[in-house]
């Protein structure tokens, strides 16, 4: 599946994630922001386009109805980070850690999660579509009445992983393990799988399956 990545200018100034936290109109934009360390405060309503983050740190940080577009984050930090009502487009999260990371009630549109740690990450009520988790850890990541549109999991860790009330009609996860997961049989309906998979969704019908 193709997606669309972010459109980034060759051109970008430096800036520090600090110069926005006393703006009453928080927006970084047409920027690199390298090495910044932004923890444990809340910032609503911020917007960054264009711009890519390195090595930087946001853990605990409320980020509510944040807007992202066009933005690349390579090796940042942001576990337990708040990004309820978020508008999230063409955006990569290359060897980031989202441990915890709260995106419930979202828009994810043209997204890439790649070699990510996104452990107990929750992502209830959001619709994602055109949406890439490539050898990403979700071990007890929460995908509750979701809304899934072309979505890949390739490689990922999904074990302990709660598709409750989210159809996955389409969505392959063949590639992935677990060891367990939630999710309904009839959200399962059209969800492609590999055959021990498939074994193991039988045992979970209390199938007893023979040689």
């Amino acid at each position: 599946m193709k997606i669309d990545i972010p459109k980034i200018s060759p051109e970008l100034t430096s800036r520090n994630f600090n110069d926005i936290f006393y703006e009453e109109d928080p927006i970084l934009e047409m920027c690199t922001i390298s090495n910044s360390e932004f923890m444990n405060e809340t910032v609503e309503r911020v917007r960054i386009y264009n711009a890519v983050l390195k090595n930087c740190k946001f853990s605990d940080t409320d980020f509510s109805h944040i807007e992202l577009v066009d933005v690349r984050f390579e090796n940042c930090d942001l576990s337990n980070v708040n990004l309820t009502n978020s508008s999230i487009h063409r955006v990569e999260f290359i060897n980031c850690k989202l441990l915890g990371c709260n995106f419930p009630e979202s828009s994810i549109r043209n997204v890439k999660y790649e070699n990510s740690l996104l452990n107990l990450a929750t992502f209830g009520y959001s619709k994602l579509e055109k949406v890439i988790f490539d050898e990403v850890s979700l071990q007890n990541a929460d995908f509750y009445d979701c809304k899934l549109k072309k979505v890949e999991f390739n490689s990922c860790n999904l074990n302990g992983a709660n598709f409750e009330q989210t159809s996955l009609k389409g969505i392959d996860i063949s590639s992935s393990n677990f060891e367990s997961l939630t999710v309904s049989m009839n959200d399962l309906n059209g969800c492609k799988v590999s055959t021990h998979q498939a074994i193991q969704f039988a045992s979970l019908l209390g199938l007893i399956i023979k040689d």
